[in-house]
């Protein structure tokens, strides 16, 4: 099953869409000052909703990027197809539990790569934040960004996310969030307190977006 999803007859036409679309979107960015030139070449854990994959993939595309994707069947279709746009697929979780899929991040972040979570997948809760980054940052030391991408005029799919596939020549602003650290000596509570304030942040954006955006 795994081959036939991993198929081009699967992810090639999702990837000639996605590329017609995404050609044709005009981007609007509004980031604070330390995080104006993202995503930029140093190690960093770039954080966003999963209802905005698609606008995010194509705005980030050709970065090296590695995203963490799950190992379900969904997930396999999304590792074949980001890496179409010059990302690096990851298996695995960024539950607090399953550190298979972290290990290998923090790998890649003490490496100096970028790596990339939707951070509410890969089945939600929608809008609530995994713990994986808050982690990794203490690990590695690498800085948490927050995206959100907002489309001006988006199909919505009537999935657990509200999976948005921005309409052709839509504008799209997104909006980044300041950096966030956690400190390597980091307890309980102090972690908890950074991804309180990840989660935070994550919400910042998507509303300030969604307000550029003209969305209610």
């Amino acid at each position: 099953m795994s081959n036939l999803l991993a198929s081009p007859l699967v992810t090639l036409p999702l990837y000639v869409a996605i590329d017609l679309i995404g050609r044709s979107l005009r981007y609007t960015v509004r980031a604070d000052p330390e995080s104006a030139e993202e995503p930029r070449g140093d190690a960093a854990i770039y954080c966003f909703w999963h209802r905005a994959v698609l606008p995010i993939v194509w705005y980030c595309r050709n970065h090296d990027i590695r995203v963490l994707t799950s190992r379900s069947k969904d997930g396999e279709i999304i590792a074949r197809l980001i890496e179409r746009f010059g990302y690096r697929a990851i298996r695995g979780s960024s539950s607090r539990h399953s550190l298979t899929g972290l290990r290998s991040l923090e790998r890649e972040l003490r490496d100096n790569q970028l790596v990339a979570f939707t951070i509410d997948g890969p089945r939600g809760p929608r809008y609530v934040a995994k713990p994986g980054p808050v982690l990794l940052s203490k690990l590695t030391g690498a800085r948490i960004v927050c995206f959100y991408a907002a489309p001006e005029r988006a199909w919505t799919l009537n999935s657990w996310d509200r999976f948005l596939i921005p309409k052709p020549f839509s504008r799209v602003h997104i909006r980044v969030s300041a950096p966030l650290f956690v400190p390597p000596d980091a307890d309980d509570a102090q972690l908890a307190a950074a991804h309180t304030e990840m989660q935070r942040r994550l919400d910042e954006v998507r509303i300030d977006a969604e307000a550029d955006a003209g969305i209610q």
